[in-house]
């Protein structure tokens, strides 16, 4: 059974074509970033991690980061819990105060401060624990489609994904997404394909879609046809690179037409990314530092000088940013071999896990001070 068609992937009641997600990436994809990428081509653009408790407790910090733009349809969530009462009362409240269209859950996430916790990458070892909540989200959501992300398991002596996509279909989750590492490569090392068309053969009820190593359109075709996944999530490939959704949108309709800016036209994405954000977090000063962890992903591969790089990565302003934008050299092509790795890289030693964490696999103690009440990763 195929979950893919030419409509594109159904996610519930949501048809997704081209088969493309946009990653949640914890302080990059807020809203004026998403708008971004939804202007080049069509897809599932997903804001950033939400904490359930946060959400509940109505975090005014939280509230401001699932407001989504109005041209944003449909509206994606994701959300991060260990405790099933609260994420199931989180998804009760997006779905009675319609605050999305379609809730997706992280069991993925490797950092530390949420694994040591015993969520996002460190749950799907607790199978039982992972059941309950995915039964209290499904039960929860109402019309809401429900999906899932996760890792291959904590590492390679403790891999989880078939048995958590077997749970998933057992609880009604509408599609799965698989980051083909385990939490200990965190992002390094290479992504393990074949474990894409290993959960698919397991779960062929639902859509499975593949995450890891897309950084260009070629890629994610690439990805398709050697493992069967119905589509792809795409996250530090796009890093800088917003109109990477546009060669996705022109790979899956059959175009070899990929978007060469020049510099020039990056700098004006670059303006309109930290005008959005300023609009978006309310103070100009707050947006343009936020800003500057992108300017190097922008500039990757052009030639600009150190002291250029400096003066736009240090801006207080959108003047003093757009002033160091107006000394780039606006006509220089778009530079070739940028089709590789962003973003943070390499693996852990270990993952941090709570005390006594892997003696049972199938217990459902939520550990204590799960919760948090910080949103975003």
């Amino acid at each position: 059974m195929t979950c893919a068609t030419t409509d594109g992937v159904k996610i519930g009641p949501i048809g997704v074509w081209p088969p493309v997600v946009l990653a949640p990436m914890a302080g990059i994809t807020n809203a004026p970033f998403r708008v971004l990428c939804r202007e080049q081509g069509a897809g599932l653009f997903v804001c950033e991690m939400i904490t359930t408790r946060a959400l509940v407790e109505r975090n005014p910090k939280t509230l401001r980061m699932i407001r989504f733009a109005d041209s944003e349809r449909p509206r994606s969530i994701q959300l991060y819990g260990v405790d099933p009462g609260i994420v199931g009362r989180a998804v009760k409240m997006i779905a009675e105060e319609d605050l999305a269209d379609h809730v997706d859950l992280n069991f993925g996430c490797p950092v530390p401060k949420v694994t040591r916790r015993g969520g996002g990458s460190a749950l799907p070892y607790k199978r039982n624990l992972l059941r309950r909540i995915l039964r209290e989200a499904v039960a929860n959501a109402g019309s809401l489609p429900v999906t899932m992300k996760m890792r291959k398991g904590i590492d390679d002596d403790h891999l989880t994904y078939l048995d958590a996509g077997r749970i998933a279909v057992e609880e009604g989750v509408a599609a799965i997404a698989l980051h083909a590492r385990t939490a200990r490569q965190h992002y390094g090392g290479v992504a393990d394909w074949s474990a894409i068309a290993r959960l698919k053969e397991a779960v062929p009820e639902i859509p499975v879609l593949g995450n890891g190593d897309i950084w260009c359109a070629d890629d994610a075709l690439r990805m398709v046809a050697e493992t069967g996944c119905d589509g792809v999530v795409v996250g530090r490939g796009c890093l800088g690179r917003p109109w990477l959704f546009k060669d996705l949108e022109n790979a899956f309709n059959g175009s070899p037409e990929r978007v060469r800016p020049t510099l020039g036209e990056v700098a004006e994405v670059m303006a309109r990314h930290a005008e959005g954000l300023t609009r978006c977090f309310d103070i100009e000063r707050y947006a343009v530092a936020d800003f500057r962890k992108h300017v190097g992903w922008y500039l990757k591969g052009f030639t600009v000088g150190s002291e250029l790089r400096r003066e736009l990565a240090t801006a207080e302003s959108l003047d003093g940013l757009r002033a160091g934008l107006a000394k780039l050299e606006h006509d220089q092509p778009w530079p070739p071999n940028t089709d590789t790795p962003r973003g943070k890289s390499g693996e852990r030693t270990k993952v941090l896990l709570p005390d006594g964490w892997l003696d049972d696999p199938w217990d459902c103690v939520v550990p204590d001070d799960a919760e948090s009440d910080i949103s975003g990763g």
